[in-house]
């Protein structure tokens, strides 16, 4: 890794916990849209936004309270995502992977944590998830493809 792709990461995690918290209110439990997640859409342009994504999950939730499950778990559930989202990033199943991750994953310890049934915080979390990455994400990409076809 080279500075300049730590540097690039350093900021995607900024920005992601700059985010997370901007928005905590809607940020963190069983029905949220974290604003945040529109960032994981960024492994279909730069390898450096999986580490940064990461990082910024762990610092946000870190930060949010919920416990160790939310540090470890959704930091885990955000490297995967970001991983899968790099794999597919030539395809429309990249944008699926943070949706399907949270939407499942999350949601299966944040149900017994607050005491909702699983389906319906899947649901929940996971209709928060495809409005920030549809919502915000999508035009994101399509804001940094064209600034990136410029160079």
């Amino acid at each position: 890794m080279t500075i300049r792709s730590i540097a690039k990461a350093a900021i995607i995690a900024a920005l992601y916990v700059v985010l997370t918290l901007a928005f905590a209110p809607f940020s963190y439990g069983p029905i949220q849209v974290r604003v945040s997640e529109m960032l994981t859409v960024l492994p279909i342009f730069f390898i450096e936004a999986i580490p940064g994504l990461f990082i910024g999950c762990l610092l946000a939730n870190v930060l949010g309270g919920l416990g160790l499950w939310d540090i470890i778990g959704g930091s885990l559930v955000t490297l995967l995502a970001a991983i899968g989202t790099y794999w597919l990033r030539r395809t429309w199943f990249a944008y699926a992977c943070p949706i399907v991750a949270n939407a499942f994953l999350v949601s299966a310890y944040l149900a017994p944590m607050f005491g909702v049934p699983y389906w319906i915080t899947a649901l929940y979390i996971g209709l928060g998830e495809a409005i920030a990455v549809c919502a915000f994400g999508i035009p994101l990409v399509i804001i940094l493809r064209k600034r990136l076809e410029k160079r």
